[in-house]
């Protein structure tokens, strides 16, 4: 199919946010379902969800998670891009897969990781004008709820509880978000607009957008570019899932081996890493994504 006979990227988008919108509901309502026959707390569950703070509903929280997470962000999206463009799941893949450089990816996250935690610290104490007061005690308000869930969540007292997190915040999370931000909207923003850097900070915009995180948005806005730009140089979008899929779950590793004491130093802490290793972090991170980078260009001369 050529170009002129493809359908507008305004309409594609368009179709394609609705239908994650839609598969988000329809997930919701699957996974309050099946949770709700496995909740082990007192009363009912649906009351339960208002303020989620029984310990009781760390697993049906996450089974909840992880099917809205499916449905809203792979399935029904697929779904609905498939009929448009007709291009089928391998049009995200490329020609081969390049397992030499998941090494690589592994070191930059790792890396990123730790430079990124200046940003993190950063944006967590961002401080408004006064005009602004009503808008950022809501938010902190909101980071705040959010911050607790998250704490309840990986407030792992079993092995079968991490195994579990890790299958739907770090496979689920990075298969699906990724196939949605970077595979979905980045490419159609990319055929649409014919810049490749407006289409993967756009995207990574949307990424960090749908967190409802304020305080966090622009480590996580950083994030997904860099997610973004893994997919462009290597043309492959198992690359960024693998990243994303490291990133997810080297935090939620470093959680559960900090509360067993395996480890004495706490990630999940908001202080950055000390700067000395947030800048040689940075400088690595540069390092080898300059070396990727041309790596890809070698076989790929499209990318620039």
């Amino acid at each position: 199919m050529d170009d002129t006979q493809e359908k507008p990227v305004w309409l594609v988008l368009l179709l394609v946010i609705i239908g994650a919108c839609v598969g988000v509901l329809i997930g919701s309502a699957i996974g309050a379902g099946v949770a709700s026959l496995i909740y082990a707390g007192s009363g009912n569950f649906a009351q339960a969800m208002i303020n989620p703070t029984d310990e009781n509903l760390r697993i049906p929280l996450l089974i909840v998670q992880g099917i809205t997470t499916v449905f809203g962000f792979l399935i029904v999206p697929y779904l609905v891009w498939d009929a448009l463009r007709k291009k089928g799941i391998s049009y995200f893949i490329g020609a081969s897969f390049p397992f030499a450089s998941l090494l690589l990816i592994f070191v930059i996250v790792i890396a990123f990781a730790v430079a990124d935690s200046a940003i993190i610290e950063w944006n967590q104490n961002i401080r408004f004008p006064e005009f602004f007061k009503s808008f950022e005690e809501w938010a902190r308000a909101k980071e705040d709820q959010l911050a607790g869930l998250t704490k309840m969540i990986t407030n792992f007292q079993s092995p079968l509880e991490f195994v579990i997190a890790l299958v739907v915040v770090a496979i689920f999370a990075a298969v699906c978000e990724e196939f949605l931000f970077r595979g979905v909207i980045q490419t159609e923003l990319f055929r649409g607009t014919k810049n490749i850097h407006v289409a993967i900070w756009v995207s990574a915009f949307l990424f960090s957008a749908i967190h409802a995180q304020f305080f966090g948005f622009v480590p996580r806005l950083l994030l997904g570019a860099l997610f973004g730009y893994l997919y462009y140089w290597s043309g492959n979008l198992v690359i960024p899932m693998f990243a994303h899929f490291v990133n997810n779950g080297f935090a939620l590793t470093a959680i559960y081996l900090y509360q067993r004491k395996v480890v004495t130093t706490n990630l999940d802490s908001p202080e950055s890493a000390p700067w000395p290793a947030v800048i040689i972090s940075a400088g690595v991170v540069g390092v080898i994504l300059f070396y990727y980078k041309r790596k890809f260009q070698s076989t790929n001369p499209s990318v620039t």
